[in-house]
């Protein structure tokens, strides 16, 4: 592998480094989506959720802004008593009754086994661009992109999964929620999903025997790396 080639594949890793800690930072936080429900009186408590992969968390506080429209509760703030607990299909000994009320657990089992598929694919694509660095490698950068490739691709259908969820949720006449927005968790997932798929691409390309620069050339006719 020439130095050239060296430095692209550098690079390219690093940048997918950072989709990889997007991505871990996704699956293991609980911000990806806030919910809140419909108030009947100003200067009162307003409940508000949000939950990600495993776990939702309730919180309480009161409204003060009287302009607020639609009778929601307005600007969420993250401030205030805040109740966790993990989904009773992952942690029997959990009560997330909110949860079990307002979607259905398929949705969240789905969401989570998918962002596990991508967490493995990450990895094994890892393990085999770093042995890619040893001499006569070389022939592990292909897989390596298509797992970081696989890995984004996991990760787009899990927020896919996600939003339907939510979607559901408001739509539902059976729960209290009538607002919603997507935070932090969410933007993570999604960029991940930009980062690995792309980059994973960009390793493919780069890991490509170079291609003839003359129409009567063939690939056996380009110099060889040294």
């Amino acid at each position: 592998m020439d130095e050239g080639k060296a430095l692209k594949i550098r690079l390219t890793f690093s940048v997918i480094l950072v989709g990889i800690s997007l991505m871990f930072a996704a699956v293991v936080t609980d911000h990806w989506a806030v919910l809140s429900h419909r108030v009947e009186h100003y200067n009162s408590t307003c409940e508000a959720a949000h939950f990600g992969l495993w776990r939702l968390c309730t919180k309480q506080f009161y409204i003060q802004d009287k302009a607020t429209k639609e009778r929601s509760c307005g600007v969420i703030t993250l401030t205030g008593d805040r109740n966790c607990s993990y989904f009773k299909h992952f942690s029997p000994g959990q009560s997330t009754e909110i949860f079990e009320r307002t979607t259905q657990k398929e949705y969240s089992i789905s969401a989570a086994a998918i962002a596990i598929f991508s967490v493995g694919f990450a990895i094994i694509g890892t393990i085999c661009i770093l042995l890619s660095f040893r001499k006569k490698m070389d022939y592990l950068l292909k897989p390596a992109s298509m797992f970081y490739t696989f890995a984004g691709l996991c990760m787009i259908i899990s927020v896919e999964v996600m939003r339907q969820s939510v979607k559901r949720m408001i739509d539902s006449k059976e729960t209290i929620w009538i607002e919603y927005y997507y935070s932090w968790s969410f933007a993570c997932a999604c960029a991940s999903f930009v980062l690995l798929f792309i980059c994973g691409i960009a390793l493919l390309l780069i890991s490509l025997p170079r291609f003839p620069q003359n129409p009567w050339e063939s690939c056996m006719d380009a110099e060889p790396e040294h």
